[in-house]
């Protein structure tokens, strides 16, 4: 606080010193005006002392602040090149010594105090008094050294509107015309006093941080309740870069304490013949009530004048305000600690740095914006700036996206670029909802297992456990682009994700596991009607882009026509009054940067760390590509490989193939994918066993199976097993063979796998009686019942349920084929068969499910498309 008391001496001081100078003239005035024997010489001196004042004037108002309305004035250079080093000062009128001898009057306003007038704008004098005042600070301070917000009750926003190009651009917000957005306004100048006061008392140099001025027109009606707040932030604002010009005080009587003055303020009493200048309160010794000399009201800038000085700002603004990629960095590599949270600088308010936490306070983020907006570009320089900031150990991401697939590929391994960023654990890319789900619950297990260690450290937050234990517990940042599809519907999966996200909503910030979410609009998502305050309340932190929809509160239009690289960021839940509007870099236009830190944050990664999980919903899988059929060597439990599991780490869907009764796998679909996926399920067998292990029947019954069962053929017979290829009449014998074999006692038969492709197409064949009275179908049932038991598998593709059904013996049958892995066929014929009435299933392209009937489960798989061979 010895800072801030600095500060506000220096004020004082500079306060007092021109307070001395004006009394001294005016006594000096009055001395010689009383000398009635030097009646000419008197006139004489007067005139002389008014013009070394008017010289005092102008030396303290340079430039724009002291110009006159003249044709000259759109010559002068919008804005310094560097902030002043002193108080500012500003001309409110003329004071007429004699009708003779006159100078400017002044008044000490940036650095010193305020301004109060007792009339407000809704006289034109006045009117032109405070646009003429906004004008010459704007004009004379550097680009974005002062931000500016306006209050307009009385006059409904008209006394600001030559102002029009600012608010246009973004510059200046929409002037504050009722209760509500006063108290938003004063709630920003709150915000404003209490972090400049935060900096002083961090020692840092305030020199750069901007002022904010608040003008009122004329104050909003029925606002006596917001008075105090107002005197309160006049005491508290010279010492904290804010600054007050308020026309209309005191207002009128019936206010609580209408007639106390505002601190700090200097007064203008305004009169049909003028005004008198009264000094602030504080202002003695030097001070004997006022400038005791009629001034006359400075004249208002012609509208034209105003709108030109308003547009070359603009741009100077924009200008000034404009961030690079670069300016989100630190200047070291992961220097910050997570204990307490996360936080990144985001972008500009004017020339102040913008900075974001994840916190106890802002826990999670909601963020909207139409297609176009730059909300990709928003989400990435927040994702940058936090892994340039914290390593790895001290922040993990986990990143979804669902609709487009290109927001987040920057941070995975490509073909062309191998290095990640390492805080990536696991990367969605156009993600299934499954998908999602299946992240949503990895964070639940995380929270739960971070709440058992939280409690055996006997805290309740991860900041004390962190203080209290030396434990590697990095913060989790979970972001959801396009969120909504998550919950589309009004199904199982869209309830089971809405009850994760309200259990990680409300709980995450205790455990350190933090939301972003993103979409065009919250609203239509039937699965979250009821949960709209459990979950998006706890979202207090708000970043709305052009075009955003329930983001913010419905009555807070802010985000309305926004352009793209701005952003209105609320700390409140949306609600008016609590809005900054931050421009933000392309991280994309500084392309080399962006390459350059990707690489670096790679390089310093601990060695050895592995790639995010990566789920590319449109990427086709192959067997070849598979990590466990990578690894496959001689084993005792065979396992079939049917495709990747969609689950957070994509891992290998397989049904284990033993002696258990139901051990078979049954494909179904019209799919051709479904020769695919039985060639990889027998292809992946074949480096379970030694060379000879084991005997492979494949059956290519159907035209478009036969290519895919001659390169299988070629697989399995190239790891040293025998393989032979039947037709349809060839399946009726091997049927028969191996009913035989099951059938006999124990013996020393070899495994034995046949695969049929198109076993439908078998159905005559297969239904004919032999000698013995038997058919096809009765052998088969023999096999799929007994033949587990002696090594014998069948894996087949049906290409019609009905068909399957038959075969296996109808519902007496369901348990002898244990797995099943459904391609194209409709969800409520599956579920008929499986016995299960809502099981939620939508055959898509790409997709398949993966029920297991003994194990009871039921799971999204992305089925292989292959098998191909090495080197193809």
């Amino acid at each position: 606080m010895a800072s801030v008391r600095a500060v506000f001496g220096r004020a004082v001081a500079a306060h007092r010193e021109a307070v001395a100078q004006i009394r001294a003239a005016q006594r000096d005035m009055d001395r010689r005006a009383g000398d009635t024997g030097h009646l000419d010489s008197s006139a004489v001196q007067q005139a002389r002392l008014a013009e070394e004042l008017a010289g005092t004037a102008r030396a303290l108002t340079p430039g724009w602040l002291g110009t006159g309305w003249d044709h000259t004035v759109p010559e002068l250079p919008v804005g310094r090149d560097a902030a002043p080093t002193g108080p500012v000062y500003v001309p409110v009128g003329t004071a007429q010594v004699t009708p003779d001898a006159a100078f400017p009057a002044v008044v000490p306003l940036l650095g010193v105090g305020h301004l109060a007038i007792d009339a407000d704008a809704r006289r034109p004098e006045v009117a032109g008094l405070v646009r003429g005042l906004l004008v010459r600070l704007l004009a004379a301070c550097p680009a974005g050294l002062l931000r500016v917000r306006t209050v307009d009750g009385g006059a409904v926003g008209a006394t600001f509107a030559a102002f029009r190009p600012l608010v246009e651009a973004g510059v200046l917000p929409e002037p504050a015309t009722d209760r509500e957005s006063f108290r938003g306004v004063l709630d920003e100048a709150e915000r404003h006093v209490r972090q400049v006061q935060q900096a002083a008392s961090a020692g840092r140099d305030l020199s750069a941080v901007p002022y904010l001025l608040v003008v009122a027109g004329s104050l909003a009606p029925d606002s006596g309740a917001e008075l105090a707040r107002l005197r309160a932030l006049a005491h508290a604002g010279p010492s904290a870069r804010l600054h007050l010009i308020v026309a209309g005080y005191p207002p009128a009587r019936g206010y609580p304490e209408p007639e106390e003055p505002l601190p700090s303020a200097v007064a203008m009493r305004v009169t049909d013949r003028g005004c008198r200048l009264v000094d602030p309160p504080g202002a003695a010794p030097y001070s004997a009530g006022g400038l005791d000399v009629p001034v006359r009201l400075a004249p208002g800038p012609p509208d034209e004048l105003v709108a030109t000085v308003s547009r070359r700002l603009a741009g100077a603004l924009r200008t000034a305000g404009t961030m690079t990629f670069a300016d989100l960095m630190t200047d070291r590599r992961w220097p910050d600690s997570s204990e307490t949270g996360l936080r990144t600088v985001v972008g500009r308010d004017g020339m102040a740095p913008v900075e974001l936490a994840f916190d106890d306070a802002t826990p999670h983020w909601l963020v909207g914006g139409r297609t176009g907006s730059g909300k990709t570009v928003f989400l990435l320089d927040v994702l940058y700036g936090l892994a340039a900031r914290y390593s790895p150990d001290e922040l993990a991401m986990y990143l979804l996206d669902f609709k487009e697939g290109v927001s987040f590929t920057e941070f995975t391994p490509t073909d062309s670029d191998p290095s990640w960023i390492p805080h990536a654990r696991a990367v969605g890319v156009e993600s299934d909802r499954e998908y999602g789900v299946a992240v949503l619950a990895e964070l639940a297990a995380e929270m739960g297992r971070r709440s058992v260690a939280m409690k055996r450290a006997g805290v309740t937050k991860l900041a004390d456990l962190r203080a209290t234990v030396d434990v590697a517990m990095p913060r989790i940042l979970a972001v959801v682009d396009e969120f909504h599809v998550l919950f589309t519907g009004n199904d199982a999966l869209a309830r089971r994700a809405a009850a994760l996200l309200e259990e990680l909503a409300r709980k995450g910030r205790s455990y350190g596991v933090h939301l972003v979410l993103a979409s065009q609009t919250t609203g239509g998502v039937e699965a979250l009607y009821t949960k709209t305050e459990s979950i998006f309340g706890q979202f207090p932190l708000r970043i709305a882009l052009a075009g955003a929809t329930g983001v913010l509160d419905p009555l807070n239009g802010a985000a309305d026509g926004l352009p793209v690289g701005t952003a209105v960021v609320n700390d409140a839940g949306g609600i008016a009054g609590h809005n900054r509007l931050v421009r933000f870099p392309d991280a994309h236009a500084d392309s080399a940067r962006l390459a350059w830190l990707r690489r670096e944050l790679w390089q310093a990664r601990i060695p050895g760390s592995a790639p995010p999980a990566v789920f590319a919903g449109y990427a086709e899988q192959s067997l070849a590509d598979d990590p466990t059929y990578r690894s496959l060597r001689p084993r005792p439990r065979r396992l079939a490989l049917v495709g990747r599991n969609v689950d957070v780490t994509s891992s290998t869907a397989s049904f284990a193939l033993d002696a258990s009764p139901g051990r078979h796998v049954g494909v179904l679909g019209p799919s051709v994918v479904g020769a695919e996926v039985l060639a990889a399920a027998v292809g992946g067998l074949a480096p379970q066993y030694e060379a000879g292990g084991a005997s492979f029947v494949l059956a290519p019954l159907v035209a478009a199976a036969d290519a895919v069962a001659e390169r299988t053929a070629a697989r399995i017979a190239a790891a040293g097993h025998r393989v032979s290829t039947v037709d349809a009449i060839g399946l009726r014998e091997e049927l028969r063979r191996l009913s035989t074999l099951v059938r006999e006692p124990r013996g020393g038969a070899d495994p034995t796998y046949l695969a049929v492709f198109g076993m439908d197409a078998a159905s005559g064949v297969l239904t004919e009686m032999d000698e013995a009275g038997r058919t096809g179908l009765d052998d088969l049932r023999v096999v799929l019942r007994q033949g587990p038991a002696r090594g014998v598998h069948l894996l087949g593709w049906w290409r019609g349920l009905s068909r399957f059904s038959d075969d296996i013996g109808g519902p007496a049958g369901r348990e002898d084929v244990a797995c099943l892995v459904a391609l194209n066929v409709p969800g409520g014929e599956l579920g008929m068969l499986v016995g299960a009435l809502d099981l939620d299933w939508r055959p898509r392209p790409n997709r398949a499910l993966l029920v297991d009937r003994h194990e009871d489960r039921v799971g999204l798989i992305v089925p292989f498309t292959g098998p191909r061979a090495e080197g193809e």
